[in-house]
C-alpha cells in the first residue's frame, strides 16, 4: 500500500475529460475538451500550443483513477479481513 501511496503522490496535475478533433462550419478543424465535473458537463476550446500539457494532465488522471480504484480494493479486502478475524477471535 505504501508504493501506492507513494505513486499517487508523485502524480502531476490531473484534468478529467478528453480531447476530440471538431469540424468548423467553414471548414478546417479544432480541438475541444469535454469533461463532466460535479454533475455537470463542460467544454472548451484547446488551442494548439496548449495540447501537449493538457494530454499530460489527461494521462495523469487516468492513472489517479486507475490507482485510486486499486487503493480502495485493497481497503474493502482489509476491512473483510478485519471483520472476519474478529468473528473467529469471538467464536
Amino acid at each position: 500500500m505504501a508504493a501506492l501511496e507513494l505513486s499517487l503522490a508523485k502524480l502531476g496535475r490531473p484534468h478529467p475529460g478528453s480531447l476530440s478533433a471538431q469540424k468548423r462550419a467553414r471548414g478546417g478543424e479544432y480541438l475541444q475538451l469535454s469533461y463532466g465535473f460535479l454533475g455537470k458537463g463542460h467544454t472548451r476550446y484547446v488551442r494548439p500550443e496548449e495540447v501537449g500539457g493538457l494530454e499530460e494532465e489527461l494521462a495523469n488522471y487516468r492513472r489517479f483513477r486507475v490507482l485510486t480504484a486499486r487503493r480502495l480494493q485493497l481497503e474493502i479486502e482489509l476491512s473483510r479481513l478485519g471483520c472476519e478475524e474478529g468473528r473467529r477471535r469471538k467464536g
